[in-house]
């Protein structure tokens, strides 16, 4: 397993940016596919966005797209998730994981290797 950690949370509010790091101990994490994902107090694990092997393929869901944009620096062992314009509604939990796949993978049962999360808070 890939042990992560996040870093960059807080507590913001409404129309501010974050960036999100997640810095990951594996000699291959350029062979990871990387995700990010959230849980609110109650709710579900939802998917945020996830980066290919490689970095060719991103993906998000409707809800951030266009204002999230997940990059990696295979350099850095480094994801990052940067995460403008926000809403309340982007309050959570947020943790990076690692997949062994090339692909983008949405569902957070394929990822093998989780962070212990980070903290957004998006006031109104």
């Amino acid at each position: 397993q890939v042990q992560l950690v996040e870093s960059g949370g807080g507590l913001v509010q409404a129309g501010d940016s974050l960036r999100l790091s997640c810095a990951a101990s594996t000699y291959t994490f350029s062979r990871y596919t990387m995700g990010w994902f959230r849980q609110a107090p109650g709710k579900e694990r939802q998917f945020v966005a996830a980066i290919s092997w490689g970095g060719g393929t991103a993906d998000y869901p409707d809800s951030v797209k266009g204002r999230f944009t997940i990059s990696r620096d295979d350099a850095k062992n480094t994801v990052y998730l940067q995460m403008n314009s926000l809403k309340p509604e982007d309050t959570a939990v947020y943790y990076c994981a690692a997949a062994a796949t090339r692909v983008v993978v949405t569902t957070p049962f394929a990822y093998e290797s989780w962070g212990q999360g980070t903290q957004v808070t998006v006031s109104s």
